[in-house]
């Protein structure tokens, strides 16, 4: 399964947009190569993913978010937004919200510090 990142630079880092509805089993490893080739080799410490077309988030889908953002390194943050309302209810009740800065939208991310 192709997943398309769309990616675009802002201060500081980037914005990797998620044209996907699905993170799920079938899309993980897709989703994650995708991922590491698109931010391979970019500068700054932000990287901001932008969920808004996800509507389904499996544990599968969770395991790669935590691997991407393993593969950024320790200088890197990966922060997530844009979550629809069961993605956001998902990383609620996993404690991932604790993990990741979520933000509501990409210019509340945009204009926030990375955490």
């Amino acid at each position: 399964m192709d997943v398309r990142l769309d990616i675009e630079p802002i201060r500081n880092g980037l914005i990797v947009k998620v044209c996907a509805s699905r993170v799920d089993a079938a899309a993980a490893l897709a989703f994650r190569d995708a991922f590491r080739q698109a931010t391979a080799g970019t500068d700054g410490q932000r990287v901001i993913l932008d969920m808004e077309d996800v509507t389904f988030l499996d544990s599968s889908g969770l395991g790669t978010l935590v691997a991407m953002r393993k593969s950024l390194g320790q200088d890197r943050q990966l922060e997530l937004t844009t979550l629809s309302p069961l993605v956001d209810k998902v990383m609620r009740l996993t404690a991932m919200d604790k993990v990741f800065a979520i933000h509501p939208n990409r210019d509340a991310a945009i204009d926030t510090q990375a955490q």
